[in-house]
């Protein structure tokens, strides 16, 4: 049979756009010669939909639309990713299913089993689980289907009770068929091939692969849905963060050709990865598609910027530069060349009067002081985050933050001040990352300017400040970063990196921790690794654990 692979782009809750989407996928499938369709998980509701799930209508509304696209499969089979529902007697009313739709009507369903509740997955609050997991015989195919939906391939890589391929393959599946919606990290596509290929080898049937694209909220898509045989060897491969259709005669034949993997170096990964994620948060909340970035000069708001013009267009982005009394000339320089280079309108908004009036009024509540010390450099961030928020309102910009991963984990950030925004693009980005992102920006000529790449990082709110005056190095502190937050290890296992202090590092991870609160009024973090702040990482504000 020939079978297609739909790698596209569903935006959550939008469900006569998902089942249009859906439609039209399987009609080009059909005129390309394909005989069955497969779409990813949840693709009629987008994934995740999270509480939308608890609503009265919801899954009846997506029923409905599940029953339209069936006509569609007159012309194609169809596996799509729905919610169905579960046996009135069970617990929970509903399941995550991959449904098979033929000769115009709902033919069969199999329901996930595994469901994960591990980082950002919360699938037990919502679902029951699967009863049955035998394979599916479909009118015109002449292979049994063994459906098994996303978790349900990657049963060796927890402490799951059930091997759901295993049993599909004992009872007669011809191939394994994966609808999936697998969120993306630095990595994530090889790590998948390698466990589909386990999976294949193991059961000893092909294992397909469907796996959606884009962003919803934070999670980013990169699609790179396969075919995978029993060697191990990928077939139809699909390009990463790209919708289309890919298709596959199975059985795949003994002197039939593996595929060329796409496999992009992580700095690509990562641009690809932010860009996409950006431009999904606009078009899919129907924002206006312009935004405005607080330029200081440095690396993380032009390393924001370029991203930025990236995703949405220079035309709907705009800097503004706000120096006060503690910028270098060299800074407001920096980001007047940066909005040259990337051909952005840049406005200048000193923040100086500002700045004095704050200072009179602090005479008053404090008394006169020569200097307020950290009360008068934040007071510079919240002016500035003000002058943000007062475009936003005024323009109808959404304004997008700039910090850091490196910065938000040890509170090195100002709320109210650099923290507004609707989006923090960088939020999942380690400092030294960030010098990585730019120096791939400029790989095909200058998009961010030099002397911002190789000054030494300052927040410049206090005179001759430098970053590394209250943090140590950065490689340091993202050595140390990483291992308390995607290691998951405790105070006791860190290893210093050589040179440093055991002190150092417990104060920067006793840092981590103190500054939970920061992060819970921080906007939503694009995800680009295993452990994000946000949903993934769920640590209580008020603890008193160091272990």
């Amino acid at each position: 049979m020939k079978i297609a692979l739909a790698q596209i782009n569903p935006t959550v809750g939008d469900l006569a756009g998902n089942r249009r989407l859906a439609q039209e996928t399987a009609e080009q499938a059909a005129a390309a010669g394909a005989d069955c369709v497969v779409l990813p998980e949840l693709a009629l509701t987008g994934y995740p939909p999270m509480d939308l799930l608890e609503r009265d209508r919801f899954v009846d509304d997506q029923l409905v639309e599940l029953e339209e696209l069936a006509k569609t499969s007159r012309q194609i089979a169809i596996v799509v990713g729905a919610v169905v529902r579960a046996d009135a007697a069970r617990p929970k009313s509903i399941e995550n299913a991959a449904v098979v739709l033929a000769e115009g009507k709902r033919l069969a369903h199999r329901s996930k089993t595994l469901l994960p509740t591990y980082d950002v997955f919360d699938e037990t609050r919502y679902f029951a689980k699967a009863m049955d997991r035998s394979p599916v015989e479909v009118p015109g195919l002449d292979t049994p289907l063994g459906l098994a939906v996303c978790e349900d391939t990657w049963f060796q890589t927890q402490p799951y009770p059930v091997d759901p391929v295993a049993e599909l393959a004992a009872r007669g599946a011809g191939v394994i068929i994966n609808p999936s919606a697998s969120p993306w990290h630095v990595g994530k596509a090889a790590e998948r091939r390698a466990m589909l290929a386990d999976v294949a080898k193991r059961s000893g049937r092909p294992v397909v692969f469907v796996n959606q694209t884009g962003g919803n909220d934070e999670l980013i898509f990169d699609g790179g849905s396969c075919v995978i045989d029993p060697k191990g060897d990928v077939h139809a491969a699909m390009p990463l963060f790209e919708t289309g259709i890919a298709i596959c005669d199975l059985p795949l034949g003994p002197g039939t050709p593996h595929t060329e993997v796409e496999d992009l170096e992580p700095i690509a990964q990562l641009e690809r990865g932010l860009v996409m994620g950006i431009r999904d948060y606009f078009q899919k909340q129907r924002l206006p598609p312009s935004a405005v970035i607080g330029l200081s000069g440095g690396i993380d708001s032009a390393a924001t910027a370029y991203l930025a013009v990236e995703a949405l267009g220079a035309d709907r982005v705009l800097g503004i530069a706000m120096p006060g009394p503690f910028s270098s000339e060299h800074s407001v320089d920096d980001a007047f060349e940066l909005g040259e280079l990337l051909g952005v309108e840049v406005r200048r908004a000193d923040i100086g009067p500002m700045y004095d009036a704050y200072r009179g009024v602090f005479g008053k509540l404090f008394g006169e002081r020569e200097d307020y010390g950290l009360t008068q450099q934040n007071i510079q961030s919240r002016i500035r985050g003000a002058v943000l928020m007062a475009c936003s309102n005024q323009e109808d910009r959404l304004v997008l933050a700039t910090g850091n991963k490196s910065e938000l984990s040890v509170g090195y950030c100002t709320l109210y001040g650099d923290t507004v925004g609707g989006l923090a693009v960088l939020g999942d980005v380690y400092k030294g990352d960030v010098y990585a992102l730019a120096l791939y920006a400029n790989r095909n000529g200058d998009r961010i300017p030099i002397g911002t790449i190789e000054k030494p990082p300052s927040a410049e709110l206090a005179a001759d400040q430098l970053d590394q005056d209250d943090l140590p190095p950065y490689e340091v502190l993202d050595d140390i970063l990483r291992q308390a937050i995607e290691g998951r290890r405790s105070f006791a296992s860190i290893v210093p990196p050589e040179g440093v202090s055991h002190e150092v590092a417990m104060g920067i991870v006793e840092r981590l921790d103190r500054n939970e609160y920061k992060r819970r009024q921080t906007p939503l973090v694009l995800r680009t690794s295993e452990k994000a702040f946000g949903g993934g990482r769920r640590l209580p504000i008020v603890h008193r654990y160091s272990g």
